[in-house]
């Protein structure tokens, strides 16, 4: 009697386990990847699905982030669409208009609506990332012209050294007198 042992496959036998096991790892890569959602389904109330929504345009390129805010513009008015609305104009890839941006934020915190209420603890948050980016905005433009002050005067003063190097250069150095002094 002989027995196969199951330890001893063909050639064919492994290159069909190996041809499995890839394809397996393919189409569960593929799984991962997560569906695209649409914009609609952040609709929902609460801060929640506003901030799906910010982590969502995360990912958007500048030409997404304009679609994006074109579809927006085109919802009817709600504090849900004013935040979002908020999160595309200050947002750092695309056309940022960061006063605009804290305009509509500002209007949420102002409301006593019900869905603003909710949506006021994520506005408080982006109010105060604007306001930095704000800040941090104005302290670069004054950052940026002192060094350009400061550049002005340094090339002033290099100006004036090489002056004074050609007036030096021009001099005719003083006789030698022949007391006390090599010959």
């Amino acid at each position: 009697m002989k027995f196969d042992c199951p330890g001893t496959l063909a050639a064919g036998g492994w290159r069909s386990i190996l041809w499995f096991v890839l394809c397996s790892v393919v189409l569960a890569g593929c799984a991962l990847v997560p569906p695209v959602v649409r914009s609609d389904r952040y609709d929902a109330p609460g801060p929640l699905p506003v901030l799906a929504y910010y982590q969502m345009i995360g990912r958007l390129g500048a030409a997404d982030l304009a679609k994006e805010r074109n579809a927006l513009a085109a919802l009817a008015a709600s504090p849900n669409t004013q935040i979002r609305q908020a999160m595309v104009i200050g947002h750092p890839r695309g056309a940022q208009e960061t006063a605009k941006a804290l305009a509509l934020i500002e209007g949420i915190l102002k409301s006593s609506e019900p869905g603003a209420v909710d949506l006021q603890p994520v506005a408080r948050m982006l109010a105060d990332h604007y306001n930095e980016r704000l800040r941090l905005e104005a302290q670069s433009e004054r950052q940026n012209t002192l060094l350009k002050e400061a550049q002005r005067k340094a090339q002033e003063l290099q100006e004036k050294l090489d002056g004074l190097a050609d007036i030096e250069r021009t001099l005719t150095p003083p006789p030698r007198s022949g007391k006390g002094g090599k010959q």
